[in-house]
């Protein structure tokens, strides 16, 4: 009697034990699914689990470079918006792309490389459409203009059609301190741009017709995705900011809307009849958090890593070319 007595409570234990490893498994599951889940769409894979057409958003945002800097710091890189283009095209779902744009500009090299991507798009029978959100100033207008077409609010910033280089003349401030350059070079405009010194003639002039060739290739893609005449675009290519209001009364905006009326337009210049299926190729979301590139980790990121990866750019030693 004794021994059965004392036996009996080991298989209850037993039992009480297994029933929380299913459950403790079963939860390990859900959390891995979520997970799983997450990253698939945080990627843009969501659109593979239907077969509807797709319209791909694409985000734009922040001052547009080239180079490989991760997402979410402020930059946004041609060769990440490029990728999205090409995965995009290759995508046999998608029918037309969206370029949602927040950036006030940066790099023309930068924007020449994304325009390819846009003109490459197109060539293979997928529409592109913009849509502007607080600026899409200078090279974010750049990259807008052969768009087959442009929606932004009433108050997004545009425009700013133009081209500057910027020089830092920090000789007085060396004189001050007691600091001497020795500069040996090989030609009178190799260390243009240098802080010790400020530019001479020649060098203003050569800085002017460098400007001023960049500035034509601008006009020149404004001209071609608008339907304008040069002229008509050197007109209102001075530089400034225009509301999307007044830029849609000027020629440089096809109406007023936001992200989903540019989306609805690109399923309708795709052919897609009904709802498209929305991919945001891009976008933040949990998935990019748990990897890394917008985590809290980025917050350490955002000084000393992010000049770092920056600084080819933003401290060129032959000045800054901006549009």
């Amino acid at each position: 009697m004794d021994s059965n007595t004392s036996s009996s409570p080991v298989p209850e234990k037993k039992k009480r034990n297994h029933i929380s490893y299913v459950v403790v498994v079963i939860a390990l599951l859900l959390v891995i699914g979520v997970s799983m889940m997450a990253i698939f769409y945080g990627f843009g894979f969501e659109g593979d689990l239907g077969t509807s057409d797709k319209v791909a958003v694409i985000y734009v945002q922040g001052t547009m470079l080239t180079g490989n800097i991760p997402s979410g710091l402020g930059y946004a890189t041609s060769e990440e918006i490029s990728e999205n283009i090409q995965r995009a095209v290759e995508d046999e779902q998608v029918s037309a792309i969206v370029l949602r744009v927040n950036s006030p500009g940066g790099s023309p090299a930068a924007a020449q490389e994304v325009v390819g991507e846009i003109q490459k798009a197109q060539e293979e029978g997928v529409p592109v459409v913009i849509s502007m959100g607080d600026m899409a100033a200078s090279a974010a207008y750049y990259i807008s203009a052969p768009a087959d077409y442009i929606i932004a609010n009433p108050s997004t910033s545009t425009g700013s059609i133009g081209v500057i280089w910027i020089f830092q003349n920090m000789s007085a401030f060396y004189e001050e301190e007691g600091v001497e350059f020795y500069i040996s070079k090989s030609g009178e405009l190799k260390d243009m741009g240098g802080s010790w010194r400020g530019l001479t003639d020649e060098e203003k002039e050569h800085a002017d017709r460098v400007v001023l060739e960049s500035y034509e290739d601008f006009v020149a893609q404004i001209a071609e995705g608008r339907n304008m005449t040069r002229g008509d675009v050197k007109a209102i290519a001075d530089g400034r900011i225009y509301t999307g209001k007044t830029a849609k009364e000027l020629g440089l905006v096809d109406e007023m809307g936001n992200l989903y009326d540019a989306i609805d337009k690109a399923a309708e210049l795709g052919g897609i009849e009904g709802e498209p299926r929305v991919v945001y190729m891009n976008r933040a979301t949990l998935s990019r958090l748990l990897l890394g590139s917008e985590s809290s980790s980025s917050d350490a990121l955002s000084s000393d890593a992010v000049r770092q990866f920056v600084s080819y750019y933003e401290e060129s030693p032959y000045g800054k070319i901006q549009a």
